[in-house]
């Protein structure tokens, strides 16, 4: 009998729960409570010491009696076990490019979205966070690689695909994998274009049973305001234009306000996350409760957003060979979303009162039109829209293994998800038109004072099964073999169903129990809206892992994949992936010159796989409402061709090659990862507007070709001195370069977005801004009629460059301006421990973007000024930045890089400050672990940007970067709690 006791290497504090397996065989026990075991084994065995999240170590036994080990936390460490496509590989094995992210780091942050703690982490990976409650983060991995079809990258929980994690709490999270080169996603076939992200759920240790608990209670605060004129700055700029327009002066007797309508419309909010996780390890059973509840109030008021999570897994051992089990998750969310545009509270004069004479809402007569009176607004619409959802999923498996060496496993899946939306717009406020001594009135917009119900709801199903055989063998010599084979199927299905009705004088209580289409008028008519859609995926696929005395890697990937959205001559492809690793440091010549370098891998992989994230069935004809009449108390939709089908559609496919390295030096203290890639999409899913005789339609079809290169860099550092302060620091960086090679055959093809500010064509990035590019302002006559010029231009106009050089501006001139998509990302992450003190320091940043502010067209209407336009020109010498204020000068606002920033930036992402009680003192009174900590979320950013963030808005391909008052990304400072029975 072997005794021993297992202990953590950072604290030296027992692992209660880790696992002692005699290698070769299937039998093995749990440490106690104390860390103690005993093993009955042979005295030449090798004893395997396993504890999640913790280096698997393997100590050959030698006729010792007792053996004491010492497990190291298995943060990126070359033993830690990474999940690959349907399996998982030791990190020293893999021959593409994987990061982990441990859901410690995760849970600390406070954000009811586990995405967003990922920022900065990862290199290659860029995620824009919005700042309203609840919002969900787009993502981008290692670039932008479509037109058309979806970016996004594919999540995959605990093996099950998904399209999102918003129904997970960052609280159950063991682990979060990022599969990012064309290698280790092929084996997903369809649906690995854009990168996986894996996350794998808590488990059971085995022999333990814990309770714990974590909450964060943090408050939100907008710290980078707009910079808008004050009632002074209005007045002065306003009479300014005025003048120049040669206008009658304005009356501002009644106009007696000084209103900051951001500080109105804008508070300090509450964040609130809560996570509570019984889980219990036995020896025939593992069993993990997961419940939170999160709270996130929106820093526009009324803005709010709250998620009820369940989720229950487990897994029962019938024997030493074969394994059932699953999970059961219930997921619920309120939205309130926000009521008004911020845009209300920029562009609003802030000469104007919020009420005239403490009764009534004051309304501006010369400005009505456009944003009328935001707190009215805000006022008025509180709470008068809700949005409702549900979700279900559930999972169950069998694992059996057979013939010592074979796994069998098959999983079953179900989501179901339900959503209903209910808004209310309630009759208008009585006003007051503060420059005409008005009556007080509700009809300032129309002539029909009216309300309105609208009532939404959608369902979608999704059904998966997953089926894979493994065959796992370590042979003499040093060959170690695994081979994975399997299929699976998706079937997904989606209905929605719409309908609005108005009425003319029904004012309904403030009640969302109230709003249905049928407690109004039933005589007034309703207009109604619906569809829907159906998708089946099915494949087949395999997967040969080999491994040569640790020195030689061999990982090869096929896939043979449909998916009904396309024509059965189109829906089926094979791809597949190849990846060659070398482990130099595993070479005796190595080993014998080589001093300082404990690990050195050189990695290639080639990929190949598909994307058909687009709408199903377009290459077959379908229809959609169009014009909408109203005869009497009739209502009357016509219906048309939704679009040009194309039979030849088929998915686009994706190459990619990839070239790393991995290096741990000095014990280990430092490490560090180098990856080039090169990924090219072919047959773009793209859709286009071709005109008929019916009008125009869109068109699906494949054009183009688009390449992301680039290279990424970590590394990081870790050490301690003495045995009470340990540190680390660790960094990364990314350099994507993105290319249209082709679009279209052989002709001058563009795809537009806003109104063709942005522009895709052959030889550019995808979306680049488009415009005229300014050199300077107009200062005098004289100057105007020896340099190119529009034809009507005047001093004080924006002087363009004349790019062809014909003497004049023209559209002609419009060129090359930047891109919206950041090309360099990088983080900063800087922890440091001493004795029971821990603190980290993240920090993250992009370089190379470009940000269109399209709100700032305001400041050639009538609405208020932003601080810049303080610095107009007002004759010659006064400014070469600044055009006059005159909004009838229409050259002006023609779009130019003057409405263009910077998107660099570097902001700080979270300081953190935790004490860890003593395990002596919480002994004494049944506590397992204590933790608390302060931390500060977004508290300062270098940029020089002018709006609410500067982070990119990338969500959209053709149209991305623009900034019209997009909503803030707050300052959060909280206070958090983790405790563990």
């Amino acid at each position: 009998t072997i005794k021993g006791k297992v202990t953590d290497g950072s604290d030296k504090l027992p692992l209660p729960g880790a696992s002692v397996t005699i290698s070769g065989g299937t039998s093995g026990v749990s440490t106690d409570g104390e860390g103690n075991y005993a093993i009955n084994a042979p005295a030449n065995a090798t004893l395997v010491f396993t504890f999640v999240g913790y280096t698997v170590q393997q100590i050959p036994v030698n006729n010792r009696n007792t053996m004491n080990v010492v497990l190291q936390s298995a943060a990126q460490s070359l033993e830690q076990v990474v999940v690959v496509g349907y399996g998982t590989q030791k990190r020293k094995d893999l021959t593409g490019s994987i990061s982990s992210v441990n859901g410690d780091e995760i849970a600390k942050l406070p954000s009811t979205n586990p995405i967003a703690a990922l920022q900065g982490k990862v290199p290659g990976l860029t995620i824009s966070t919005p700042g309203n409650a609840g919002a969900s983060p787009t993502v981008r991995i290692r670039g932008t690689s479509t037109t058309s079809g979806s970016a996004d990258p594919i999540y995959v929980v605990d093996g099950i695909i998904q399209t999102n994690i918003d129904y997970l709490n960052p609280g159950d999270i063991e682990t979060i994998d990022l599969l990012r080169d064309a290698s280790s996603t092929a084996i997903y076939g369809l649906r690995g274009a854009n990168g996986v992200i894996a996350v794998t759920t808590k488990r059971a240790v085995r022999g333990k049973t814990s309770v714990n608990f974590q909450t964060l209670t943090g408050v939100q605060h907008v710290t980078d305001k707009i910079e808008v004129t004050d009632a002074a700055g209005f007045r002065r700029l306003y009479s300014a234009q005025l003048a120049n327009l040669n206008a009658a002066p304005f009356d501002y007797t009644n106009y007696t306000g000084d209103t900051n309508w951001q500080n109105l419309i804008l508070r300090n909010a509450l964040i609130n996350t809560n996570s509570l996780t019984i889980s219990n390890g036995g020896d025939k059973s593992s069993t993990v409760l997961n419940v939170g509840y999160n709270k996130q109030d929106g820093v526009v008021k009324y803005n709010s957003y709250q998620k009820y999570i369940a989720r229950l897994n487990e897994e029962i051992r019938l024997n030493d060979n074969i394994k059932v089990g699953g999970n059961l998750t219930g997921f619920h969310f309120i939205d309130n979303p926000t009521p008004v545009s911020l845009n209300n509270a920029i562009w609003s004069a802030p000469i104007v009162p919020v009420q005239e004479g403490n009764q009534y809402y004051a309304m501006p007569s010369f400005q009505r039109a456009q944003v009328g009176n935001p707190i009215a607004n805000l006022d008025r619409f509180n709470n008068t829209s809700i949005n409702k959802g549900y979700r279900f999923t559930g999972s169950l498996f069998a694992e059996v293994r057979f013939l010592k060496n074979f796994v069998y496993r098959s999983t079953v899946y179900t989501d179901l998800g339900f959503n209903n939306s209910r808004s209310y717009s309630p009759l208008p406020f009585t006003m007051i038109n503060v420059g005409e001594n008005g009556v007080p009135t509700s009809t300032f917009f129309d002539n029909t004072v009216r309300t309105s119900i609208a009532q939404n709801s959608a369902e979608y199903r999704n059904y998966q099964q997953d089926h894979t055989l493994t065959f796992e063998k370590e042979l003499e010599g040093g060959h170690r073999l695994n081979v994975v084979a399997g299929f699976t199927t998706l079937h997904s299905s989606s209905t929605i169903l719409g309908g609005s009705r108005r009425d003319t004088s029904l004012n309904i209580p403030n009640d969302p129990n109230l709003w249905y289409l049928g407690i109004v008028n039933e005589n007034n008519p309703v207009f109604n809206n619906g569809g829907g859609s159906i998708q089946s995926t099915a494949g087949a696929f395999g997967r040969v892992s080999y491994a040569y005395q640790s020195k030689y890697l061999v990982n090869a990937t096929i896939r043979r994949d449909g998916n009904s959205a396309f024509s059965p001559a189109n829906r089926w492809g094979t791809f597949g992936s190849v990846g060659l690793g070398w482990v130099a440091s595993e070479e005796d010549f190595f080993k014998n010159n080589i001093i300082g370098i404990s690990f050195l891998k050189l990695r290639a992989a080639y990929g190949r796989l598909g994307n058909a994230t687009i709408g199903s069935n377009l290459y077959q004809p379908g229809v959609s409402n169009a014009a909408t009449a109203v005869f009497g108390q009739n209502v009357y939709t016509s219906v048309q061709s939704a679009y040009i089908p194309d039979p030849n559609l088929r998915f686009e496919i994706i190459q990619g090659v990839d070239l790393g390295l991995d290096i741990k030096a000095l014990n280990n203290r430092f490490n560090a990862e180098v990856n080039f890639y090169n990924k090219t999409t072919d047959g773009l899913l793209t859709q286009i507007t071709l005109l008929s005789t019916a009008g125009s339609r869109p068109y699906y079809t494949n054009l183009g070709k688009i390449t992301n290169k680039g290279i990424e860099f970590n590394a990081g550092w870790n050490d301690k001195i003495g045995s009470s302060f340990g540190y680390g620091v660790s960094a990364n960086l990314g350099y994507n370069k993105n290319t249209v090679n082709a679009l279209g055959n052989d002709i001058n093809f563009q795809l537009l977005g806003n109104g063709g500010i942005n522009v895709t064509e052959t030889g550019r990035s995808i979306g680049y801004f488009f415009g005229y590019k300014q050199r300077g302002i107009y200062q005098t006559p004289a100057e105007i009629s020896k340099t190119a010029a529009f034809p009507d231009s005047q001093p004080g106009d924006i002087a363009y460059e004349d790019i062809n050089g014909d003497g004049a501006i023209t559209a002609a001139d419009r060129t090359y301006l930047g891109t919206p998509f950041p090309p360099y990302s990088y983080g900063l992450n800087i922890n440091f421990s001493y004795k029971n003190f821990d603190f980290l320091a993240q920090g993250q940043g992009v370089a190379g973007n470009k940000i269109y502010v399209q709100r700032r067209n305001a400041n050639f209407a009538v609405l208020n000024y932003e601080t810049n336009r303080l610095n107009a020109w007002t004759g010659p010498g006064t400014t070469n930045v600044e055009p006059i204020l005159n909004n009838a000068r229409g050259n002006n606002y023609l779009f130019s890089n003057y409405f263009l920033e910077s998107g660099d930036y570097f902001r700080v992402r979270n300081l953190q400050l935790g004490y860890t009680f003593s395990a002596d003192l919480l002994k004494k009174i049944s506590i397992q672990t204590l933790r608390i900590y302060f931390s500060g979320q977004n508290i300062k950013t270098w940029s020089k940007v002018s709006g609410y963030t500067p982070e990119p808005q990338i969500g959209s391909a053709l149209a991305g970067g623009v900034d019209n008052g997009i909503y803030p990304v707050p300052a959060v400072y909280s206070l958090g709690l983790n405790v563990s029975f």
